[in-house]
């Protein structure tokens, strides 16, 4: 077998007009992707050929195929077409659905176990990419003002409802539990605005903790007695039946309020709204399924935002002066129902700060994960900000690692504090020219202590928020390393390669260099130096992470060859 370097040419899977064909082929690349990263490629039954990629299910035995469009450094590959399949010598094309049934019967056969959910989660994500293609193409959608060429306010609200595809490696980035009719109104990807819906509790009855004024000054109670609680209103008819609230309503303890207020606009997350008049963000509970987890605010993540904004906000104010351009979105507070579990879970609401505070005059928040998405659908993508600029592409890269890079490290190996800045937990903001110039994090429920950098801190919290909150130090690593350098780094340095596919291995050098620079300033820690020296990066397993129906701190990370050693070979990694 050869190998070869395939340019960007052919049509992707996004720039077709039909739905159920786009939906159909990426639903089948993101699924090929996961087989290549979890299963074959780990055990060398993946290879390229020419202008293909051959990969084996061993247990099958079953070899299968895919069109390159770009090969990649490290197996994160470009494809282009129908998956298909070896059958009496010929090749035979494979749909989704096929595909989906050979995953099935490999992971069986690997792990032992079945997944009775895998298929059906695998069918609701395809579902929810073809309805959603379908309902931006329709005349009502279109009719909603785009963003002007120029960068304004409006393409960061673009950039957080671009992500039509999700998570390239996940096998089920779209799947949602629930009716469509809900997602359509409420998902961000159709540009959905929401008014929420409002319940008067008393006060007696209000749980809280930190600085909740915001929500007041956002909703000011009609009576003094009482305290005013946003509700997502899907969260609101999922949970209006309950028992509890129903009597809490029947005794006048808590008062439905309805729906008013101006609009919110969902964000990547789904849960997450963002009002752009007050520049506030609140993260709402939602008994969803969204991938892999049921979107609701747990008692323990309550009270563990808040604390960690205690800790981690002076912190990140002290890498701000270090790294100028860096910050932290604050989660100053949080307010719900007290008493019945189910209520103060479903009910609870996170205030996340604005971005104006941070943002420099003449900067444009953008979501990275819309920075890097390999089906761009905004002008939030990298290719549309090189163009406003001199199109430096490797002077643009050298920006953005310079912003991203040293801040979380050093708060990892300073700090003790493991951030999770993967592609939807991170904006970046980038100047009139389309050059990097701020990088903000966002969302603490990711965000984990070292225990032995914190112990007084941690034992100064009840044992129920103290646990969630840490990772021991190889979990950690695993963390930050996934997040930044495969999730965020790799997939960013990803779409710059897809416009100019010769300039991968100077792309990774970069981050290598500048990687380099932050170890040597900070003593050269043993992981950098491991790291430095060509040691796998940790990818999440997403795929068997599913198939084993585990939350996501039970992933476990996959071994993934590593173009950051200096004696690299610069070519493609299988």
């Amino acid at each position: 077998m050869t190998t070869s370097a395939i340019a960007p040419g052919a049509t992707t899977a996004a720039q077709t007009d039909q739905p159920n064909e786009t939906a159909d082929a990426v639903t089948a690349h993101t699924l090929l992707n996961c087989l290549v990263r979890e299963v074959s490629a780990p055990e060398h039954q993946v290879t390229v050929d020419h202008d293909h990629l051959l990969l084996r299910l061993p247990r099958r035995d079953l070899l299968l195929r895919a069109r390159l469009r770009r090969v990649s450094m490290i197996g994160a590959h470009r494809f282009q077409g129908p998956v298909q399949r070896l059958h009496d010598d010929a090749w035979a094309t494979v749909d989704w659905r096929e595909l989906a049934g050979y995953v099935q019967e490999e992971l069986e056969l690997r792990t032992g176990t079945a997944n009775d959910e895998f298929l059906d989660q695998v069918a609701d994500s395809h579902e929810t990419i073809r309805t959603t293609l379908e309902h931006r193409a329709t005349p009502r959608h279109r009719a909603r003002p785009a963003p002007q060429p120029d960068l304004c306010p409006d393409h960061y609200l673009a950039s957080e409802q671009a992500l039509v595809f999700g998570h390239r490696f996940h096998p089920t980035p779209k799947a949602r539990t629930g009716d469509p009719a809900d997602w359509l109104a409420y998902g961000p990807e159709t540009g959905a605005r929401i008014r929420l819906h409002h319940l008067a509790v008393r006060r007696e009855l209000v749980r809280e903790e930190g600085e909740s004024g915001e929500l007041d000054r956002l909703f000011p109670p009609a009576d003094p007695d009482y305290v005013t609680l946003p509700v997502h209103p899907w969260q609101f008819r999922l949970l209006r039946g309950h028992e509890g609230l129903r009597a809490a309503m029947a005794d006048g303890a808590v008062v439905d309020a309805g729906v008013s207020g101006p609009a919110w606009v969902p964000t990547a997350s789904v849960r997450t709204l963002y009002q752009p008049d007050a520049d506030t963000f609140l993260k709402f509970s939602l008994n969803v399924r969204i991938t892999n987890c049921l979107r609701k605010n747990a008692s323990y993540e309550l009270s563990g935002a808040v604390a960690l904004n205690r800790l981690v906000q002076p912190v990140m104010t002290r890498l701000a002066d270090r790294f100028p351009g860096c910050g932290l979105l604050a989660e100053p507070g949080y307010r719900t129902v007290a008493g019945d579990t189910d209520l103060a879970e479903g009910f609870g609401v996170i205030v996340r700060s604005g971005l104006r505070p941070h943002l420099r005059p003449g900067v444009t928040p953008l979501l990275a994960a819309a920075v890097a998405d390999e089906y761009p659908t905004s002008q939030a993508h990298v290719s549309h900000l090189l163009a406003r600029g001199e199109g430096d592409l490797l002077a643009w890269w050298e920006a953005y690692l310079g912003l991203l890079l040293p801040p979380v490290l050093a708060a990892y190996f300073e700090h003790g504090i493991v951030l999770e800045p993967h592609l939807q937990n991170v904006v970046v903001g980038v100047g009139a020219d389309g050059m990097p110039a701020q990088m903000l994090f966002r969302d603490l429920e990711g965000t984990k202590l070292l225990p032995r950098h914190h112990e007084r801190f941690l034992s100064a919290l009840p044992e129920d928020v103290r646990g969630p909150l840490t990772y021991d130090a190889e979990r950690g690593w695993n963390r930050v390393a996934y997040c930044l350098l495969v999730n965020h780094v790799a997939e960013v340095l990803a779409a710059l390669a897809d416009l100019r596919p010769a300039l991968e291995p100077a792309l990774w050098g970069l981050v290598r260099d500048r990687i380099d620079a932050y170890a040597r300033t900070a003593g050269e820690p043993p992981r950098l130096r491991a790291l430095l020296s060509g040691v796998p990066l940790p990818a999440k397993a997403n795929l068997l992470l599913r198939w084993a129906r585990q939350a996501d701190r039970h992933a476990h990370y996959i071994p993934l060859p590593s173009p950051l050693g200096a004696d690299f070979p610069r070519e493609v990694m299988l």
